[in-house]
């Protein structure tokens, strides 16, 4: 049996699925107590109450057919009906067609049918009127017409029990409601401040509520803090080695500077690559260490990128900026770092290439495109790992690196919870890099 469609029709949200087990079994016990307690209490209440009321009437009719004139019946019926508390008329103004039973009263089913099991020669029984019951009787002097309370065949008011059902199911389920959301709210400050962090902010947050909710606020704080010490461990210890081994670069380039040997020009590129892959190793470590997250309009970045390159004649050009010019919250200088390595790697393998960018209500989109040979489909995880040269997709004779280009830009992406994604440019027919950032 497929069950899915159980699964695709449950809401989504905590919020939902809490109301939800909580509505559902006060709905569900309020419907068995109605069926068992009303179809089956106030059902034999009724009937045994109309079975006593049967005989009382019963025995009005029987006084009837045995008077001998209607007179004399009509006598005893006054004498008898006023002691009983029945209303009597012989004979009977006209009677209903069929019986009257209106469709909102819970028991008067069960009352027709009892009457109807208990007097003979019942013709109609009426209970338009909800306080009386009227019924007609064939006898041998005509048609009688007795009329009592409703309060002597069944209960009254029966559904005043599904009244104060259902308001006190909806006053409690209320209640519980509120003392339940007071227990998710934790939860989803939680939820809310990992998503922050997933895009790079750090927000406040205290554990709080039940002792299961506090223990987990309690180990993603403990695991936040850990790959916050984690990473400014990587950063500082990559900076001081970085800053231990400039020293004797520098003093290599300038003992080489003074050379007048051949191959010192040769020693002095050697020195300037090595400056370089340091250079790298520093901006990956320092990814999402360099700039804090503030207020920047993502086309603003994109025409400054624009500008430095037209400065320096590289051929690049705008593919476009879409959606309003707001601004949003980001790094700028990891932004730009990450668009200066893919328009270098455009420019190093292609021979011009396209910036754009795209703002959404969701997300924030910057793309590189060039037109160079671009990466296999089923190499783009490889280009985006560190330390990974794609031979067969680059040339490397047209520059130097270590592999850490792209992985500087993903992880640029995943410090603003977003993500690189890698294709074929429909413009230029060479890759494009998609730098995408949530809101």
């Amino acid at each position: 049996m497929n069950l899915r469609w159980i699964k695709n029709a449950m809401p989504r949200g905590i919020y939902a699925r809490a109301a939800l087990i909580l509505v559902f079994p006060v709905v569900f016990l309020q419907l068995l107590v109605s069926v068992v307690f009303i179809q089956r209490h106030f059902d034999g209440v009724t009937r045994l109450m109309t079975s006593a009321v049967n005989i009382d009437l019963q025995f009005l009719i029987d006084t009837t057919n045995a008077a001998e004139t209607p007179d004399a019946a009509r006598s005893a019926l006054a004498t008898l009906g006023e002691a009983l508390q029945i209303r009597t008329a012989l004979p009977a103004p006209d009677a209903p067609v069929r019986d009257i039973n209106p469709f909102v009263d819970f028991t008067g089913a069960t009352v027709i049918a009892t009457l109807r099991d208990g007097i003979d020669d019942l013709r109609v029984v009426s209970l338009e009127d909800r306080g009386r019951v009227s019924l007609w009787v064939q006898t041998r002097h005509g048609l009688l017409e007795l009329d009592l309370s409703r309060r002597r065949l069944s209960a009254s008011n029966p559904h005043q029990l599904l009244v104060i059902m259902v308001v006190l199911g909806a006053l409690m389920t209320v209640v519980a409601y509120l003392f339940l959301r007071n227990q998710l709210r934790p939860i989803k400050r939680m939820a809310r401040a990992a998503t922050d962090y997933g895009k790079g902010r750090i927000t406040p947050f205290t554990p709080t509520g039940a002792v299961e909710v506090r223990a987990a606020g309690m180990a993603f704080l403990d695991m936040r803090n850990r790959l916050e010490r984690q990473t400014q461990s990587r950063t500082m210890m990559l900076s001081g080695v970085s800053h231990d081994l400039r020293t004797p670069l520098t003093r290599l380039r300038l003992g080489l500077s003074m050379l007048d040997h051949p191959d010192a020009a040769d020693l002095v590129r050697d020195v300037d690559d090595m400056q370089k892959l340091l250079d790298a190793f520093l901006d990956f470590a320092r990814s999402d260490a360099a700039d804090n997250l503030e207020q920047a309009v993502p086309a603003d970045i994109v025409r400054n990128v624009l500008q430095d390159a037209a400065r320096l004649g590289q051929p690049v050009t705008l593919a476009a900026i879409d959606g309003p010019e707001n601004v949003v919250n980001l790094r700028p200088l990891a932004i730009r770092r990450a668009l200066d390595n893919l328009l270098g790697n455009a420019l190093r393998y292609g021979t011009k290439a396209l910036v754009g960018v795209s703002v959404t209500d969701r997300a924030v989109r910057f793309w590189v495109e060039d037109d160079g040979p671009g990466i296999p489909p089923d190499r783009h995880d490889d280009a985006i790992s560190p330390f990974v040269r794609l031979d067969p997709a680059r040339n490397q004779d047209k520059g130097s690196g270590v592999g850490l280009g792209l992985a500087i830009v993903a992880d640029v992406a995943r410090s603003h919870g977003g993500v690189l994604r890698l294709g074929k440019s429909d413009t230029l027919g060479g890759l494009k890099a998609e730098l995408v950032i949530s809101r």
